[in-house]
């Protein structure tokens, strides 16, 4: 957290948070915790999973996808999923 920015609570619904967003001064907390809706929409995943995929890779692999996933806050299956889908997208010429 920032000195001498306060803590950005937390609401029960959003109703509350509306009523607290339209009678605060956002300038006075702090917003380093956030991250862009790009990234929060990205972690959603909407689409069913109807495929079980096994793949074989090494154990310094797997290490570094548990780790990274571990950092990042993600299953590690959901990072996989994650990199496939962008990998994909970058072949395709749509990254």
């Amino acid at each position: 957290m920032k000195k001498d920015k306060k803590p950005f609570p937390k609401f029960e619904t959003d109703e509350a948070a509306e009523r607290f967003v339209d009678t605060a001064d956002l300038s006075e907390y702090d917003f380093s915790d956030f991250r862009p809706m790009s990234e929060v929409l990205a972690d959603v995943e909407l689409e069913q999973k109807d495929v079980q995929v096994n793949i074989r890779m090494s154990k310094t692999l797997y290490g570094a996808l548990k780790e990274t996933a571990k950092n990042k806050n993600l299953p590690y299956q959901r990072l996989v999923r994650k990199l496939l889908t962008d990998g994909l997208q970058m072949m395709e010429g749509k990254k």
